[in-house]
């Protein structure tokens, strides 16, 4: 691939994680979807992992599917574009620093909602939100090596003529 795409590319790439920055800000922190609206009395947290995941698994028949899935998946998926952006709009590419720079950002908006009384502060939603931007990680590495086959048969296809 050409200098030039690449450079576009990965430009394309730090807006996209810009974007996405300034929406998991909003979504987690200010959005109303999640009662996030006025602060709450007292402070609320977890520190026991897969605490808050069993009970919710259990309990899911009482809170509700969408409950559920919101708590479980939904931590998992508002994080997946944040180890497929990193990638494309940081030199760190590495898996290691996929974890360090997921962990951090949940660890940032944890403590904030704690801090600010703002949702709570739930190891759990760490761990989810972790796994969520390795997913992403992966998604891009595959990616990556599609967009590689691809350049790669172009240029061979191209010396042959």
């Amino acid at each position: 691939m050409e200098l030039k795409s690449r450079k576009r590319i990965r430009i394309l790439g730090k807006i996209l994680f810009v974007l996405y920055i300034m929406f998991i800000i909003y979504f987690l922190i200010f959005s109303d979807w999640y009662g996030r609206t006025g602060e709450m009395q007292e402070y609320h947290y977890n520190l026991v992992l897969f605490k808050e995941i069993n009970r919710f698994w259990e309990y899911r028949n009482q809170v509700g599917l969408f409950a559920m899935f919101t708590n479980l998946f939904g931590n998992v998926i508002i994080f997946m574009p944040f180890g497929f952006f990193m990638p494309m709009a940081s030199k760190y590419r590495s898996f290691l620093a996929t974890v360090f720079y997921s962990f951090g950002l949940s660890l940032c908006v944890e403590t904030f909602q704690l801090v600010t009384k703002v949702g709570s502060f739930d190891v759990d939603d760490r761990l989810l939100n972790t796994i969520g931007g390795l997913l992403g990680y992966v998604i891009f590495v595959i990616c990556a090596a599609i967009r590689r086959r691809h350049v790669y048969k172009k240029k061979g296809s191209n010396r042959r003529r």
